[in-house]
């Protein structure tokens, strides 16, 4: 089958090779990021103009958006016959502005706490100075500028000390933010496949690590790590709270593709925090660690509204985000960058191992019929590695195990991905029946 990718910064890169590797023919247009360096792996054919290579697809092949702000070109080209693996407009929409996921949220029945829209850090500021409590700072969008904050007084002084020192420092004093109350409770994520018509495989049970240090110190990030599980069980609690109650909302927008609802969970309920109406990132890393079905046949069925019954493996995986400086920040020396720097592995890995370890900004070069391994991008985000257990343990064992075989200059990576589930979590989740 010819496939399509279409990626906004070869954020799935790695599931455009595995689709490669299944024996598809793949081509690659990545959308320009400004200060990311191209990436180049040998399976895959680069273009420079995605619209000419439609005849080459065709209506037999498939269309694969790997993040928002496409939906509307997603939904066109369905229109004029296309297969297109993604999402769509309102899919956007949802992710993208905040306040209107809320809305949908609460008109379907979730809980939600108090959120509100601002344009300009001074109108947030004074908002913060009159309603003294804990509140969460959120980007509208995927603005990559690292300004999210979740606020630790109770009277919100840190924040307003936060967003002074953005409005310094920042030349736009327009961005989009989000201000949500804090919720206290641990947080936990639910996800599935959509078809356009109906759900597609099992329930995706997920936990972000999302600051950058172990016991959640330190800055957000895109995410450091990940604990997931499938589960077949629809009369889960957290699945009937949250992500059923949208089935009806997603055949009306003609959804196809992934969608998650990553809350906060505590004994009185789920509250909504967000949607990702995309693949995420590592996400789909970490779901291919657990899936044995074949990618293209499946994301296929789905862009085609077809049922499948996907393949996994039972047990619990994790995964780790292994980067380098300048990340989580923009790079501001050439002394930072780690472009150029080679990837080398302490004694040789099994198949298995080399599978769940996906190269970021990392490009595969083959010198004297010896595949070497070169990081291609300035920004430190290099490569996330996984392992799968019948226990988290087991997972966890295994993933840094492996990520021990694994040499980068000046790499960094959390020791604790899954530990708190293992120690405290697991406990409260069971006693809350929300697993």
């Amino acid at each position: 089958m010819n496939i399509l990718f279409i990626s906004k910064d070869l954020g799935q890169i790695n599931l455009a090779c595995k689709l490669a590797e299944e024996g598809h023919a793949v081509k690659l247009f990545e959308i320009e990021v400004k200060g990311k360096s191209k990436i180049r792996r040998p399976l895959i054919k680069f273009v420079a103009n995605w619209e000419n290579e439609l005849d080459w697809v065709g209506k037999g092949g498939l269309i694969v958006f790997d993040y928002t702000g496409m939906g509307k070109t997603q939904d066109e080209l369905r229109e004029k016959g296309y297969s297109v693996f993604g999402g769509c407009e309102l899919g956007d929409k949802l992710e993208n502005n905040r306040q209107y996921g809320q809305k949908i949220f609460s008109l379907l029945g979730m809980k939600t706490k108090q959120s509100i829209d601002f344009y300009g850090i001074e109108k947030i500021i004074e908002f913060l100075k009159k309603n003294k409590k804990c509140w969460v700072i959120k980007q509208n969008g995927h603005m990559d500028k690292g300004l999210n904050y979740v606020c630790k007084t109770s009277d919100s002084r840190d924040a307003i000390s936060v967003l002074k020192s953005y409005k310094k420092n920042l030349k736009d004093g327009k961005l989009h933010f989000d201000l949500q109350e804090k919720v206290e409770g641990i947080e936990l994520a639910v996800g599935r496949f959509f078809n356009g018509n109906d759900w597609a495989g099992p329930l995706c049970l997920n936990i972000e690590h999302k600051n950058l240090f172990n016991n959640d110190l330190g800055p957000k990030t895109h995410e450091m790590g990940n604990l997931m599980w499938y589960e077949e069980n629809e009369n889960n609690k957290l699945y009937q709270e949250t992500l059923e109650k949208m089935e009806d909302y997603l055949r009306k927008i003609k959804f196809k593709g992934y969608f998650d609802i990553n809350c906060i969970v505590n004994k009185e309920g789920a509250y909504p925090l967000e949607a990702t109406a995309r693949l995420g990132q590592p996400t789909a890393q970490i779901q291919n660690t657990i899936q044995l079905s074949s990618w293209g046949e499946f994301m296929k069925a789905i862009a085609d509204g077809k049922k499948y019954d996907l393949k996994y493996r039972k047990g619990y995986a994790t995964v780790a985000f292994v980067g380098t400086p300048p990340y989580p920040y923009a790079n501001r020396s050439n002394l930072n960058s780690p472009k150029g720097l080679e990837i080398f592995f302490n004694g040789d890995l099994s198949e298995d191992e080399k599978n769940n370890i996906y190269l970021e900004e990392v490009s595969t070069v083959k010198k004297n019929e010896k595949t070497e391994y070169v990081i291609s991008g300035n920004s430190g985000y290099i490569a996330h590695v996984a392992g799968f257990g019948k226990t988290v343990g087991e997972a966890r064992e295994k993933m840094y195990n492996l990520i021990e075989k694994i040499v980068i200059p000046k790499m960094f990576y959390r020791t604790d991905i899954g530990l708190e589930f293992i120690n405290r979590n697991e406990k409260k989740l069971k006693e809350w029946r929300w697993i």
